[in-house]
């Protein structure tokens, strides 16, 4: 079976934010799949996506000042036609990257017990992201 689905995120301030309630809330068919893979992608090139510890708060917060050291808006960027935090923005999308694949075992994603999916919204206000679901795999016998 292949299943495709568009999920728009509410717009997050920036930083890192667990998404993993909204991303399975956007597939039913999910808990339908015996064996398969999740295709998580962003369609944006100023957030990313990642997959990381889900149960410290801390994390998250050290994960942004992590990419802020790597890539600060007070880099000599060339593309600032945006704003100061937009070329940053572009450097840790694609660092982290755009998009994730995770395995399904009946009915679940095969997260480990501490993760979960993260949008890392990388602008100020980066406004409503959108992220497409393509969910592949065989169907559970019931």
């Amino acid at each position: 079976m292949w299943i495709q689905h568009q999920v728009i995120l509410p717009a997050f301030r920036r930083g890192m934010h667990i998404v993993t309630t909204h991303v399975v809330a956007a597939i039913p068919e999910l808990e339908d799949v015996d064996v398969g893979l999740l295709h998580v992608f962003i369609q944006h090139t100023s957030a990313s996506l990642t997959i990381n510890e889900n149960a410290d708060p801390d994390v998250p917060y050290d994960l942004e000042q992590a990419m802020n050291a790597i890539s600060p808006e007070n880099f000599p960027f060339r593309h600032t036609c945006e704003g100061p935090d937009d070329m940053p923005a572009h450097v840790k999308s694609s660092l982290l990257g755009a998009s994730l694949s995770i395995p399904i075992k009946n009915g679940r994603l095969q997260l480990g017990t501490w993760q979960g999916i993260y949008l890392c919204e990388h602008r100020n206000h980066g406004g409503r992201r959108r992220l497409v679901l393509t969910l592949q795999g065989s169907r559970r016998n019931t």
